[in-house]
């Protein structure tokens, strides 16, 4: 229990230092970022969706069996995440054209809904450390690989939103430091409550599947060119391929 500790609290923290690779994207071209983004986008898409059936969803059946319930957390996953994301997108739309402060409204929201997701990451770092360290790290690896291209562009959204440069990266660390409180509650949580990882493995393969299907995915099929698409189609595979190196 206290290596799953010492692994999960480690793996929040470096996920939480992401926060700051904002910071060396000002030196590249806009256009050369995006280049590199969408290949980064489509390594994450294949990276979710491996974990999610190759490793959290493989482990939890092994333990509880491929019954009803773990059916239905998957699916509260996907609807958490659907909640969520309707949740931000609606306040950003209705604070965006507000100019009455410095610091624009949406990049408010943008931190808090940002707070929430890294929580809920924390909650499945926690959670997949409860079943190995084999599978924590995997995990880990999955979120870290989202929440490179993620934290680009919140840091962007904060700058764009009044934020000074210092205040975008230290603001936005904070709000990473939120799954931190994520990996202590499903931890903590499991000392109290005999097999919550039950709940929570499922309701963390549902929200990768989402965030791979729902969100990164998508932005990968507004690429028409037929070179491009295929990289992209590469990428994805490898995303997936290094899930099962893992395993």
């Amino acid at each position: 229990m206290i290596q799953s500790w010492a692994y999960a609290i480690g793996s929040v923290l470096i996920i939480s230092l992401l926060a700051f690779v904002g910071l060396f994207t000002l030196s590249i071209k806009e256009k050369t970022l995006n280049r590199i983004l969408i290949y980064l986008v489509s390594f994450s898409a294949g990276a979710l969706i491996g974990d999610a059936f190759i490793h959290l969803l493989p482990e939890i059946v092994s333990i509880t069996g491929f019954t009803m319930s773990i059916s239905l957390w998957v699916l509260f996953g996907i609807v958490l995440m659907f909640i969520l994301e309707k949740f931000v997108h609606w306040h950003h739309c209705h604070t965006q054209n507000h100019k009455h402060h410095k610091v624009e409204p949406f990049a408010i929201m943008n931190l808090i809904g940002d707070g929430v997701h890294n929580f809920i990451d924390g909650l499945i770092i926690g959670a997949s450390y409860l079943i190995s360290i084999q599978v924590g790290i995997a995990t880990t690896i999955a979120v870290a690989l989202h929440e490179i291209p993620q934290e680009i562009s919140d840091f962007g959204v904060l700058m764009h939103g009044g934020f000074s440069r210092s205040k975008a990266l230290f603001f936005n660390f904070i709000s990473a430091l939120s799954a931190v409180f994520g990996v202590i509650i499903a931890l903590t949580a499991s000392v109290y409550i005999t097999g919550i990882e039950n709940m929570l493995i499922p309701i963390a393969a549902g929200q990768f599947i989402y965030i791979a299907a729902a969100d990164l995915i998508p932005e990968l099929h507004k690429e028409t060119n037929t070179t491009k698409s295929l990289l992209q189609l590469l990428f994805f595979v490898l995303g997936i391929y290094a899930m099962v190196l893992l395993a």
